[in-house]
């Protein structure tokens, strides 16, 4: 009675307020808070302090930025082998975090002036963000897959909202650190400038909180050891199913993998097959990817035409996800529709084109009012004649306005003129009423230009004013004898007379607010697609096998990048043609997806064990015969039922 009732104490001590829940995983979830805190804080002033602090020009600054992005989605592979044939997901995470802190630690001494020359502060930049990359990447197929091994078999309910509460502890560490972060830098002064040694610092003491909390848990944690050189087993599996000895010399077999059976454990051979079945799924899922992580580029330089940056991302996760658990999902079960996980990825990449078509409407109307900046040797030029009759102009070496300019009239787009190098000064010819005058003016590459003309008791009189690119800018021309004030969409403009022009500024006529319907979908989308995907990617690995596929899952971010950039490089098309473009891609990759889902068989990793228990080496033909039957039979039975 007394073994009964510690039982019964210990089990319930070990779950959250009697629920199935257990305890432990509120340590999992308060690092992953912590860890991406640290993360996005640290990139969230990454680019300022190459440009800034390191004095690198912009395409190097963004290069290095994207290269290390991209580095922290393909570094997983290699936490996932060491937790998954090495340490186990415990120590990896532990170990791994280590070098984490470390690489935090290098960053931060390297934002110190007083810490040598600019060569050191570029060394130990680097040195820290490998270490950085090596540590979130090493941790990333872990820490969800170590979460999940938390629960037992049967609660695969509140597993599911686990990897839902884990993703909006993510969010919400980003949305945090987005905010405080750029303020330590900024607001806060320390060797004489900008404090990016306390804006690396931070994160860095943020990362060690995250490390401390996961190991504090340590002892209710569910520990799976490492089951041996996984990655080796598989490749020499795979290797000998495509020897040509093997495929000669033996009876045919139904599955090219079954070759391997006569140097191979069965049980080896089904979890590759089920590996390879759902890495096969992940292939068209870049495509997602690819739409999913220009709101960081793209749609930040949408919002930043429209004259103000906007990231609502992270908050309206923070919002959709208990929405989804708590009102979508339950609905849509009542009204008998089975939404697996397969279906809800499928509905969220339609959700992601949508956005990206929202997109491609902004982005039109957008375009409307910003200039684009002219090639490299030319510059823009129009032409606003004021004057009280047509003027007729000649520019040496081109013939741009050719035709007469009537007096008042809505002047003509922009006109390429060629300068032949960085700046030029031309002599403008202008001829009115039969009187010929002249404007030299000086004219920058990729600059835009309105030329103002308007008369005077002495002739002609020319203004050469300039325009900001990539925002819409407005300035207004007083022809009145007296200055005015102006006010156009809350922006205030004084103008001064006789022909005063007001100063540049902005004042977009396509509203900030219309991104929030882009975002809306996206964020859906996200939500539909990210969390199912992480949670189908655990529930359909095997048991030592886990972390790989959690690994394989975060590649396909990694190749989604490598598509933005192949596609924004190559393609060369307009914004809005190169939104419509990505939108078209997924709709058709999303088709293909669905049908490989169809097809796909679910399957229990639970249910190995059953299907393949322990063997002593001499096992005789008729356990192998059972043991074949057994898995046929086990596979039709779960086809039948579980399609898409």
């Amino acid at each position: 009675l007394s073994l009964s009732l510690s039982l019964s104490l210990s089990l319930s001590l070990s779950k959250l307020c009697g629920t199935n829940y257990p305890v432990c995983i509120s340590f999992i979830v308060v690092n992953e808070f912590c860890e991406r805190f640290s993360y996005y804080g640290m990139k969230a002033v990454l680019t300022l302090y190459f440009i800034n602090y390191l004095h690198w020009n912009q395409n190097l600054s963004t290069a290095v930025y994207h290269a290390f992005s991209s580095l922290c989605y393909f570094t997983p592979i290699l936490g996932a082998l060491i937790a998954d044939s090495w340490l186990g997901k415990f120590k990896t995470i532990v170990y791994l975090s280590v070098f984490y802190v470390l690489g935090h630690v290098v960053k931060s001494v390297g934002a110190i002036p007083s810490v040598g020359d600019s060569t050191i502060h570029i060394a130990l930049s680097m040195v820290g963000l490998i270490l950085i990359a090596f540590g979130t990447g090493g941790i990333k197929p872990c820490v969800a897959a170590f979460g999940g091994d938390q629960f037992d078999e049967e609660h695969t309910n509140e597993r599911r909202k686990f990897f839902s509460i884990f993703y909006m502890s993510i969010n919400a560490g980003s949305v945090l650190s987005t905010v405080i972060t750029p303020i330590l830098r900024g607001n806060v002064q320390c060797f004489g400038g900008d404090c990016y040694a306390l804006a690396f610092g931070v994160p860095a003491i943020l990362m060690v909180i995250a490390l401390v909390v996961f190991i504090s848990g340590s002892g209710m944690y569910k520990k799976s050891p490492p089951e041996g050189n996984v990655l080796l087993d598989v490749c020499r599996c795979l290797g000998v199913s495509h020897s040509p000895l093997s495929t000669s010399m033996t009876a045919p077999r139904k599955h090219w993998l079954d070759w391997a059976e006569e140097k191979y454990p069965k049980r080896l051979i089904h979890e590759i097959k089920m590996v390879l079945r759902v890495l096969v799924l992940f292939i068209p899922l870049p495509m997602f990817w690819a739409l999913f992580d220009q709101q960081g580029s793209r749609w930040t330089l949408q919002a930043t035409r429209m004259n103000m940056a906007f990231m609502l991302n992270a908050l309206l996760i923070l919002m959709f996800v208990p929405i989804f658990d708590v009102v979508v999902y339950p609905l849509i079960g009542l009204c008998r529709i089975n939404l697996t996980p397969l279906k809800k990825m499928a509905v969220g990449m339609i959700f992601a084109a949508l956005a990206f078509g929202a997109a491609t409407l902004v982005e039109v109307n957008v375009m409307k009012t910003v200039v684009e900046p002219a090639p490299r040797g030319q510059c823009l030029l129009q032409v606003y004649n004021l004057a009280d009759s047509d003027v007729k102009l000649s520019i040496p070496g081109s013939n741009l306005f050719s035709q007469p300019i009537k007096s008042y009239e809505d002047p003509q787009a922009y006109q390429h003129l060629e300068l032949g190098g960085h700046n030029k000064t031309i002599t403008v010819g202008i001829n009115h009423n039969g009187h010929f005058h002249e404007c030299r003016e000086t004219f920058t590459e990729q600059k835009a230009y309105s030329l103002v003309l308007h008369s005077k008791t002495s002739g002609i009189v020319c203004q050469l004013v300039s325009l900001k690119f990539k925002y819409c800018s407005n300035r207004f021309i007083n022809t009145r004898s007296e200055a005015v004030n102006v006010t156009m969409a809350g922006v205030d403009f004084y103008i001064p007379a006789d022909y005063g022009i007001s100063p540049n500024k902005s004042a977009n006529n396509v509203h900030i607010a219309w991104q929030i319907p882009q975002y809306a979908l996206m964020t859906a989308g996200e939500v539909m697609f990210s969390i199912p995907g992480i949670e189908f990617s655990y529930s359909q690995a095997p048991a030592n096998m886990k972390s790989l596929l959690q690994a394989g899952w975060l590649l396909t971010v990694a190749f989604g990048n490598v598509i933005v950039l192949i596609v924004a490089e190559g393609a060369g098309l307009d914004q809005w043609m190169e939104f419509l473009l990505f939108a078209g891609l997924l709709v058709a990759v999303c088709i293909i997806f669905s049908i490989m889902a169809y097809f796909y068989t679910y399957v229990d990793p639970g249910e190995l064990d059953k299907l393949f228990p322990d063997k002593t080496v001499n096992e005789d033909e008729d356990d192998l015969k059972k043991d074949q039957t057994d898995d046929t039979m086990y596979l039709n039975s779960i086809e039948k039922s579980t399609n898409m």
